[in-house]
């Protein structure tokens, strides 16, 4: 039979240690270890870093000296907005791609040779990307791709949606351009860089070409692909997700460059927690029955 003093809290008995709950500083210990493991884990994998598609066309470099060390500042060449027509009629422009990865090629309806291969080619790669990011019923589209057509004095919007149909081309995410003959060529002469990337020697007044351009969320060109060459498709299906998923360095974390100062501190707590588990073991009061000396 227990006894229990009076003058002590209910519920205390003669005799008994307060019991140190080990459960409850266990999962305590486990939930600071967890974040420095993670942060331990990410520092040394650190350096093992997958290379990212590099940046192509530049405007300008400039020199500023930072801690007396020079540094360059490199100007990358953003393409500019457009406004066109896609085969559903709607005049579009960047404004209607904010955040997303862009794939572009130029074709025109009336070719007899390239044009086909390399539709079909951009529609595998669609096909692709989207079969890879089905959520339920919904799909990611976190990529946009463009068809410029280079005859757009006789690539209509009907003309257009016919290729479309031809070829069972989405139009939510693939577009088909048509519109103003001097704003396309600009862009894939003077912005895009088409034609040098070609290397073929094309005409500047009707040019036919291959080159798929990808162009990242910020409008800046990532890379060139020969869409004829099912190597090159494939590097450029990789480079979708790599260039997709790379963070905008303009936009930093809540904890960019603290994850130092977050480790320290977890640390330090993880030892206050390992010091109060060892201080109430080793305390060990004892309770009996009130003397007259008391």
């Amino acid at each position: 039979m227990v006894f229990l003093c009076p003058d002590h809290q209910e519920g205390q008995a003669i005799g008994k240690e307060p019991t140190v709950n080990k459960t409850a500083l266990l999962g305590l210990l486990v939930a600071l270890l967890l974040p420095l493991t993670g942060y331990l884990i990410v520092n040394s994998f650190s350096d093992q870093v997958v290379p990212m598609p590099r940046h192509m066309i530049y405007d300008s470099v400039s020199t500023r000296t930072v801690n007396g060390k020079e540094q360059n500042d490199t100007t990358w060449h953003r393409i500019p907005d457009f406004s066109l027509t896609n085969q559903l009629g709607r005049q579009v422009g960047w404004n209607d791609m904010k955040g997303k990865v862009v794939v572009a090629d130029f074709f025109f309806t009336h070719c007899p040779t390239i044009c086909p291969r390399l539709t079909t080619n951009m529609k595998r790669l669609q096909d692709g990307i989207s079969s890879g990011q089905k959520i339920g019923d919904q799909q990611q589209r976190f990529v946009q791709f463009l068809s410029f057509t280079v005859d757009p004095e006789r690539d209509s919007v009907e003309a257009l949606r016919e290729w479309g149909n031809r070829f069972s081309i989405d139009p939510d995410n693939w577009w088909l351009l048509t519109g103003d003959k001097k704003a396309i060529y600009d862009l894939s002469i003077k912005d895009m860089k088409v034609l040098a990337i070609d290397g073929k020697g094309v005409d500047t007044n009707f040019f036919h070409t291959d080159v798929m351009v990808l162009i990242d969320k910020n409008r800046l060109i990532r890379g060139f692909y020969h869409g004829l060459d099912t190597a090159s498709v494939g590097q450029l299906s990789r480079d979708i997700i790599l260039v997709s998923l790379e963070k905008d360095p303009k936009r930093a974390g809540l904890f960019a460059g603290q994850l130092g100062l977050l480790a320290v501190v977890f640390g330090a707590a993880i030892v206050c927690v390992i010091a109060l588990f060892v201080f109430l073991k080793k305390e060990k009061p004892s309770y009996g029955p009130r003397t007259d000396q008391e």
